[in-house]
Protein backbone atom coordinates (compact mmCIF):
# COMPACT_ATOMS: atom_id res chain seq x y z
CA UNK A 1 0.00 0.00 0.00
CA UNK A 2 1.69 3.46 -1.18
CA UNK A 3 1.22 6.61 1.19
CA UNK A 4 -0.66 9.64 -0.87
CA UNK A 5 2.05 12.70 -1.59
CA UNK A 6 1.09 16.09 -1.11
CA UNK A 7 3.65 17.86 -3.52
CA UNK A 8 6.11 19.62 -0.85
CA UNK A 9 8.76 18.18 1.57
CA UNK A 10 7.55 18.67 4.34
CA UNK A 11 10.48 17.33 6.41
CA UNK A 12 12.02 20.54 8.71
CA UNK A 13 15.65 20.61 8.48
CA UNK A 14 17.99 23.25 10.78
CA UNK A 15 20.94 23.84 7.80
CA UNK A 16 22.53 26.65 9.62
CA UNK A 17 23.26 27.84 13.49
CA UNK A 18 24.52 31.15 14.02
CA UNK A 19 24.88 33.36 17.23
CA UNK A 20 22.01 35.35 15.89
CA UNK A 21 19.64 32.84 15.06
CA UNK A 22 18.97 29.64 13.14
CA UNK A 23 18.14 28.69 9.75
CA UNK A 24 15.28 26.34 9.24
CA UNK A 25 14.25 24.87 6.00
CA UNK A 26 10.83 23.40 5.66
CA UNK A 27 8.41 22.62 3.06
CA UNK A 28 10.15 24.27 0.29
CA UNK A 29 11.26 27.90 2.07
CA UNK A 30 14.20 28.74 4.49
CA UNK A 31 13.36 30.87 7.19
CA UNK A 32 15.42 32.66 9.87
CA UNK A 33 14.90 32.48 13.68
CA UNK A 34 16.30 35.35 15.38
CA UNK A 35 17.10 34.71 18.88
CA UNK A 36 15.55 38.04 19.96
CA UNK A 37 12.30 36.47 19.01
CA UNK A 38 12.98 32.56 19.17
CA UNK A 39 14.73 32.82 22.72
CA UNK A 40 14.46 28.80 23.42
CA UNK A 41 17.15 28.17 20.85
CA UNK A 42 19.73 30.88 21.75
CA UNK A 43 21.38 28.61 24.76
CA UNK A 44 20.33 25.19 23.36
CA UNK A 45 23.11 23.36 22.50
CA UNK A 46 22.63 22.35 19.39
CA UNK A 47 22.24 19.06 18.89
CA UNK A 48 18.99 19.83 20.63
CA UNK A 49 18.13 22.23 17.77
CA UNK A 50 19.11 20.20 15.28
CA UNK A 51 16.42 17.74 16.28
CA UNK A 52 13.26 18.86 15.02
CA UNK A 53 10.18 17.23 13.99
CA UNK A 54 7.15 18.04 11.78
CA UNK A 55 3.97 17.05 13.81
CA UNK A 56 1.75 18.36 11.15
CA UNK A 57 2.19 20.04 7.91
CA UNK A 58 1.57 23.28 9.12
CA UNK A 59 3.72 22.72 13.32
CA UNK A 60 6.93 21.29 14.64
CA UNK A 61 8.48 20.38 17.18
CA UNK A 62 11.73 20.36 19.10
CA UNK A 63 11.56 17.12 21.51
CA UNK A 64 15.11 18.19 23.64
CA UNK A 65 13.90 21.52 24.18
CA UNK A 66 9.66 21.28 24.39
CA UNK A 67 9.24 23.83 21.74
CA UNK A 68 6.41 23.88 19.57
CA UNK A 69 6.08 26.22 16.80
CA UNK A 70 3.09 26.61 13.83
CA UNK A 71 4.22 27.91 10.67
CA UNK A 72 2.00 31.29 11.47
CA UNK A 73 4.48 32.00 14.40
CA UNK A 74 7.45 31.65 12.74
CA UNK A 75 6.18 33.52 9.29
CA UNK A 76 5.13 36.28 11.72
CA UNK A 77 6.70 36.20 14.69
CA UNK A 78 5.34 39.70 15.77
CA UNK A 79 1.91 38.98 16.28
CA UNK A 80 2.68 36.64 18.89
CA UNK A 81 4.29 37.89 22.38
CA UNK A 82 7.29 35.90 23.72
CA UNK A 83 5.70 33.83 26.73
CA UNK A 84 9.67 33.01 27.76
CA UNK A 85 12.20 35.11 29.29
CA UNK A 86 14.92 32.50 27.20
Amino acid sequence: MKSKTTGTNTSPEVTHVSSHGIWLYWGEREYFLDYGQFPWFRDARIAEIIQVEAVTDSVLHWPALDVDLSLDIIEHPDRYPNVSKG
